[in-house]
């Protein structure tokens, strides 16, 4: 028995994009927020097209060797092992780089055969050279708001994405959004977001990150269960986002206002 495929909101025409550049074989680059749905968006497309979906999280310490392969000592014997990219293309299937940004440069090397018409992968220590079958596509995402001032994608690597900008939802969608996710009545669904978009116009508090649709959803499923909204808020919205005192003050007095 398949498992359920992953519930998706659209919210504009992002469906219709990734439709489009699948089959055009282009790799296509999420760009949006923390939590605002892009990795959901691409486990429900992989789902709908049924492809098999591999996700590598990037992180400085993952090198290109992580996800190419690797010899390994098994007894007496010395076996290869395929990394993630190399099952991915070897499977035809949807690969997700979440948060690329975070990655070596090294890695982002590997991936230029693979997102430009070549569409190959060159194992140099297997001399090897695998090219992409029909299904297989490069999925990316970052997050443009944290990347500023740290790191920034390379005109030569952004330049061979098509590019979907993500946002969080009109009010009206996103709680819509928050009331399925969370099994929660529309009331407190809608109440949970209008705090989240007073938060999120306080520009004055600079914070890191902001009130996300995910932890929305969090905050929404502990209010389900039966934990005091104000409670609920203050522990899975508040919390996450700050440790700073001042911040965190200003966003419980705006929580106990609001609940």
């Amino acid at each position: 028995m398949r498992p359920t495929p992953p519930w998706y909101r659209p919210v504009g025409r992002e469906v219709e994009l990734f439709e489009h550049a699948h089959r055009q074989k282009l790799p296509l680059l999420l760009a949006g927020p923390t939590g605002c749905g892009k990795t959901r968006f691409v486990e429900a497309m992989a789902a709908q097209l049924d492809l098999p979906l591999i996700t590598v999280a990037c992180h400085d310490e993952t090198s290109s060797i992580d996800l190419v392969g690797r010899f390994l000592i098994e007894g007496a014997e010395t076996v290869w092992q395929d990394g993630p990219v190399t099952r991915a293309v070897r499977a035809g299937a949807i690969l997700y780089l979440d948060e690329i940004i975070e990655a070596r440069e090294d890695v982002i090397v590997v991936l230029h055969s693979l997102t430009d018409h070549r569409r190959e992968l060159y194992i140099d220590r297997l001399d090897e050279t695998l090219s992409a079958p029909e299904g297989f596509m490069v999925v990316a995402s970052f997050n443009p708001g944290y990347a500023r001032g740290f790191k920034e994608l390379r005109p030569s690597t952004r330049q061979r994405f098509v590019v979907q900008r993500f946002s969080y939802p009109e009010a009206k969608v996103e709680t819509e959004i928050v009331a399925h996710e969370a099994k929660l009545e529309n009331g407190p669904a809608k109440r949970l977001v209008e705090f989240a978009s007073k938060v999120r116009a306080m520009d004055e508090l600079q914070l890191a990150e902001t009130a996300s649709t995910r932890l929305l959803v969090t905050a929404g499923k502990l209010i389900s269960s039966g934990v005091a909204p104000r409670v609920a808020c203050n522990a899975a919205v508040v919390q996450p986002i700050t440790d700073d005192q001042a911040q965190l003050e200003a966003l419980q007095d705006l929580a106990n206002l609001m609940f």
